[in-house]
């Protein structure tokens, strides 16, 4: 009898384990996309005054070819 509750108890902190694992992972992978997302932020930022000029370089000869 001690030895299934050994046993028993060895697969539950084994389990315990595995699923801390896996709740650390999901933090980690949390972090990333937190750190990509802000990354993207102050790229747009940054470059936001320079792409709207830009497209509107575009938008302009686009309508200088269309109607003469």
């Amino acid at each position: 009898m001690l030895k299934a509750y050994a046993k028993a108890q060895a697969y539950l902190n084994s389990r315990r384990v595995v699923e801390d694992e896996e709740g650390a992972t999901a933090v980690e992978y949390g972090l990333i996309v937190g750190l990509i997302a802000v990354a993207i932020i102050v790229a747009v930022i940054a470059l936001g005054g320079n792409l709207s000029t830009m497209f509107q370089d575009i938008a302009d000869k686009i309508g200088e070819v269309v109607v003469p």
